[in-house]
């Protein structure tokens, strides 16, 4: 079984213990920058887009063949 243990808690991500791999926003790491599969506004921060992510309602849609 796959239960969030606080332990586990990390403050880099944005939803810790979540399903998205997004970055947490910080005062260097805002949410400015668009989704480049979508062309969303304020979708991602520059970590994001440093390590190739979409959006999470990207990700979604791509992790379930498109729907």
């Amino acid at each position: 079984m796959n239960e969030y243990d606080p332990d586990d808690y990390d403050p880099e991500f944005a939803d810790p213990g979540g399903k998205s791999a997004l970055r947490a926003t910080t005062k260097s790491n805002p949410r400015n920058q668009p989704c480049p599969d979508c062309g969303s506004a304020n979708r991602l921060t520059p970590k994001d887009v440093a390590l190739g992510y979409c959006c999470n309602s990207c990700a979604d849609r791509n992790e379930n063949g498109g729907y």
